[in-house]
């Protein structure tokens, strides 16, 4: 069950508890057939090593689903996810764990909603950003 985060309760700097994701390639095919993306490099090794690529890789749109997830998992049940971005810089390999990590950034009220500004970023086991991105919550107050 995950906590609920109250606005009075988180500051500017604030770290996001990380989530550690440990992708593998049977996930990448559950992955494509939800997704309907049966691009190669994300299943069949040969190809991606064919195109320049060191192993078949993530789906950018699941390194987005883990970064949403982080955010889920910290707005709790009361709080609203209003915004994601990401952007993929680098590629990541299943078998090798990822972890989704964040700070916020900004604190304010907006038209009477409790207002969170997020960095949020995918790293590897190694530190690496391959995927950065903004989110914007809300989180309810104790009040």
């Amino acid at each position: 069950m995950t906590t609920q985060n109250y606005y009075e309760d988180v500051s500017v700097g604030d770290e996001i508890p990380a989530l550690q994701k440990d992708p593998t390639t049977q996930q990448l095919v559950k992955y494509a057939g939800a997704s309907g993306d049966y691009y190669q490099i994300h299943y069949d090794k040969t190809f991606a090593q064919s195109n320049n690529l060191p192993d078949v890789i993530l789906h950018g749109a699941l390194k987005n689903a883990f970064l949403g997830q982080l955010m889920t998992d910290f707005i709790g049940v009361e709080g609203k996810l209003k915004k994601l971005t990401v952007q993929y810089r680098a590629m990541d390999i299943p078998g090798t764990p990822v972890f989704a990590k964040g700070n916020i950034t900004k604190k304010y009220v907006e038209n009477g909603e409790n207002i969170l500004e997020c960095d949020i970023r995918l790293e590897t086991h190694e530190g690496k950003v391959t995927t950065p991105g903004t989110a914007k919550i809300s989180l309810p107050s104790k009040n």
